[in-house]
């Protein structure tokens, strides 16, 4: 379980390709930290940590064919930033919303625009009715996840929103590499899912 605040943009060191798995190692300030078995939101999407060079401060995650498939993992390249969190403790404060680390779709950056210190992005992704009406959508002023960032929907429309980025977000996080042709990866608010599920019950 993750907040969607993202903590670094970790720099990928390495890609290794087995059969359909990638391999796929990064370097970040709290490599050191880490242990085996340690879940972490990449992109937005929970990995597990394969494998540790303490020495290099780095670590190693994977990543199977479903999760390519369905997300921007694959398209990675050495040198291409992503957006790390570590798992969120119980015991602290929900600063973002809920975020699972399961990411449903992607989707395409079409426009980037400052607005006098700030940025407005804006992306198009595919809707499929059939999941939409369970959930897998935007709505206005709610919430979803960007490459793993906790943001809030703004001008959402049937296969587009916006959101806005405040200055340390764009410097924290990959944010200032993301340009109109840029792949990113969504996840839907999960309690839209859960109320659009309840509904199909509803008598």
């Amino acid at each position: 379980m993750f907040s969607g605040i993202v903590e670094e943009a970790a720099r990928v060191v390495a890609l290794n390709k087995e059969e359909g798995n990638l391999h796929i190692t990064l370097r970040c300030s709290f490599a050191n930290e880490l242990t085996i078995d340690q879940s972490v939101a990449h992109n937005g999407v929970c990995l597990t940590v394969v494998a540790l060079n303490k020495d290099e401060g780095t670590y190693t995650v994977t990543a199977i064919q479903e999760t390519l498939d369905r997300s921007n993992l694959g398209l990675l390249h050495v040198g291409d930033e992503v957006n790390v969190e570590r798992s969120m403790l119980m015991d602290g404060r929900l600063d973002g919303h809920i975020v699972q680390g399961h990411v449903d779709q992607t989707a395409v950056c079409t426009a980037v625009v400052e607005e006098d210190g700030s940025w407005r992005y804006t992306f198009s992704y595919d809707v499929d009715p059939a999941m939409a009406a369970k959930g897998y959508v935007t709505v206005e002023k709610g919430s979803v996840t960007v490459n793993g960032t906790s943001l809030t929907v703004c001008n959402s429309e049937r296969n587009t929103f916006e959101v806005a980025i405040i200055p340390y977000t764009h410097e924290i996080t990959n944010f200032h590499c993301i340009k109109p042709g840029t792949v990113v990866n969504l996840e839907f608010d999960i309690i839209g899912k859960y109320l659009a599920r309840l509904m199909e019950f509803k008598a």
